[in-house]
């Protein structure tokens, strides 16, 4: 066989392959509507968790507690063992 004969009957292949993937998927959707590519991206679209000024004073205490905790930790001295 040439090339170009090759080439066109992968490409007949490639083409009645997509055809059944096509009619799969749509099996697929038709069972689960829900698995839609539009449904899946509103997910990954919503804004940023923003965290209100209250939040954020609640969090920056709890930071500096912890910091002062490891800080105190860290500054006690350590028994030598003997």
């Amino acid at each position: 066989m040439i090339r170009n004969d090759l080439d066109k009957l992968a490409r007949i292949g490639a083409r009645i392959r997509l055809n059944e993937i096509e009619r799969e998927r749509q099996k697929i959707i038709s069972a689960f509507p829900g698995l839609t590519a539009d449904a899946s991206a509103t997910g990954a679209a919503k804004s940023p968790r923003r965290f209100s000024a209250a939040g954020k004073s609640a969090i920056s205490e709890g930071m500096r507690k912890y910091w002062a905790r490891r800080k105190a930790k860290a500054a006690k001295p350590t028994k030598p063992s003997s």
